[in-house]
């Protein structure tokens, strides 16, 4: 007779104990701790997010209320809520981030050499979105006069849409002060828009061998250096290469300037690139790929917990924030396993009724509305004899 432990025990399973010990002992992360180990406190925050638990009361609650199932999850017993409090606020939130590299990497051995272009390049997407805070509560996140904010700085791989990098800062840093911090291969294919501008930064990544496609300032001044022939029967307006620049400073890479016609838009796309071998319809198809990271940015905050938090420091916003990014890699995961289409609120909405169920992972992913086996008792109940 088979025999299965709890969807959430199989989802655990994604992380290696072995590598997650490892980067304890990294980071020092158990070098105070008391009895509670970090391996309860990631329990306990993933938990947070896949049974969407808005409160520590609630994280609490809801494994104390499972009490007895909680050891095939490597847990002895529920956290209380001072103690999963202070682990939040003084243990590394980098143990966190080191997690999220490890499953990041199993994820993209899921995904293959699956991609939508015909290009070898890999594609990546860059971008940032504000998580509205209270200005009273978290003082240290102070964004203008009356509002506090934090900022996630994100790149997005295209293959399989998964999030590859991710920094949390506080909502005044700017973008550009970000993407300078990033390195990337050569020949990776980098997409962001106009909060990126910046002309010593498009020189240095080209000396690097990094393409990029973006979107050039209204007022940008350039020199065309040689006009090319759009291709027929496309919405490719003009195709030129141009060289950035004042014309008493101007750039020393040449640039190729692409207007798009987009369909239900006044105004024409202008893209900027140093793609000199691709074709204008491909390039222009490369900057609408944007939007993915737009996406994902929405699916994060609708469907996982980063609008309210369970601490208010920021090494505990940092956690639950880096817990949810961990959280959408083992949904895109599922997503990737399952033979049927998935929608990502679904998954969540209904993989949060499933959590504590014992039955096997994968056959109630392809099967979800099947109702489980009848488990065999293996003994038959004895009869009293009543007259």
């Amino acid at each position: 007779m088979n025999r299965f432990s709890s969807i959430f025990s199989q989802l655990l399973q994604l992380f290696s104990r072995l590598e997650f010990q490892r980067a304890v002992e990294q980071h020092r992360a158990e070098r105070h701790a008391r009895g509670f180990t970090c391996w309860g406190q990631f329990v306990a925050m993933l938990f947070c997010q896949l049974g969407q638990a808005q409160s520590l009361r609630e994280i609490c609650g809801g494994l104390a209320g499972c009490e007895g199932k909680l050891k095939h999850l490597g847990v002895p017993e529920a956290p209380k809520r001072s103690t999963l409090a202070y682990a939040n606020e003084h243990r590394p939130w980098e143990l966190f981030q080191t997690v999220f590299g490890s499953l990041f990497q199993r994820c993209q051995e899921v995904v293959g050499t699956q991609k939508k272009f015909r290009f070898r390049n890999p594609l990546l997407s860059i971008d940032s979105t504000l998580i509205d805070l209270c200005s009273s509560v978290f003082d240290w996140a102070l964004y203008s006069r009356d509002k506090g904010a934090a900022k996630l700085h994100m790149v997005l791989d295209h293959r399989g849409y998964l999030p590859k990098f991710a920094l949390i800062t506080e909502g005044k840093v700017q973008d550009l002060i970000a993407a300078r911090l990033l390195q990337f291969e050569p020949g990776t294919i980098v997409v962001f828009d106009k909060g990126y501008i910046d002309y010593k930064w498009y020189e240095k990544l080209t000396c690097q061998g990094v393409f990029f496609v973006t979107r050039p300032r209204r007022d940008a001044k350039y020199r065309v250096v040689e006009t090319l022939k759009p291709p027929q029967k496309r919405n490719i307006v003009r195709d030129e290469i141009v060289r950035l620049g004042e014309p008493h400073h101007r750039q020393k890479s040449l640039l190729r300037l692409i207007e798009v016609q987009v369909p239900d838009r006044e105004e024409p796309l202008i893209l900027l690139t140093n793609l000199m071998h691709f074709g204008a319809t491909t390039i222009s198809q490369i900057y609408k790929e944007r939007w993915q990271i737009e996406v994902f940015f929405r699916s994060l905050k609708q469907t996982l917990r980063i609008k309210t938090f369970v601490g208010t420091s920021a090494n505990a916003l940092k956690i639950q924030i880096w817990t949810a990014l961990i959280a959408m890699l083992v949904l895109k995961y599922l997503q990737l396993r399952a033979s049927i289409g998935w929608s990502l609120s679904n998954l969540v909405a209904l993989l949060r009724h499933q959590l504590f169920v014992y039955r096997d992972l994968m056959t109630w992913l392809n099967q979800p509305f099947e109702p489980p086996p009848i488990l065999s008792m293996g003994m038959k109940q004895l009869s009293l004899g009543l007259v």
